[in-house]
């Protein structure tokens, strides 16, 4: 699972974005509030970092990710979308599931273990259609073993 890197409020329900620098500005914003690093810096590490390719990876799924000089901890948030956002993915569909995940810069293969992890837990289709039915923030944190009242009071 990727509990261990899914703070408090880093679990977010029906997100709104008009579109994909929306939606990472969105989640930026969010992951501020985690790791102290001004959220405009985190958009741009995550603009950057789709600059190389996109991080839709198909089934509308993405895992946008970026290393942080000045991070000292991996961070992730996790969102559904509420409508699904066209982010370029590579089998063109709309993405309604996002797990940004944030590295510190010296973190070593630390960040691809994640990323391995997150990508693992996205491929087990039953968990990924329970978490696109979820209802609240609460039913997400309990399908993914996470601290829901926790998530709830730092939304």
């Amino acid at each position: 699972m990727i509990t261990d890197l899914l703070p408090p409020g880093a679990v977010l329900h029906g997100v709104s974005a008009a579109d994909k620098p929306a939606l990472l500005a969105t989640l930026a914003q969010h992951a501020a509030q985690f790791c102290g690093i001004d959220a405009a810096r985190i958009a741009d590490a995550m603009t950057a970092r789709e600059a190389l390719g996109t991080t839709g990876f198909g089934g509308g799924i993405a895992i946008p990710h970026a290393r942080l000089a000045g991070l000292d901890h991996m961070v992730a948030v996790l969102a559904t979308m509420a409508p699904p956002v066209d982010y370029g993915a590579l089998d063109g569909e709309r993405v309604d599931l996002v797990v940004l995940l944030l590295a510190p810069v010296e973190a070593g293969a630390e960040p691809l273990k994640a990323l391995a992890r997150i990508s693992r837990l996205l491929r087990d289709a039953a968990l990924v259609e329970k978490l696109r039915a979820a209802p609240s923030v609460e039913a997400l944190a309990k399908l993914l073993g996470v601290d829901a009242a926790a998530q709830d009071r730092a939304a």
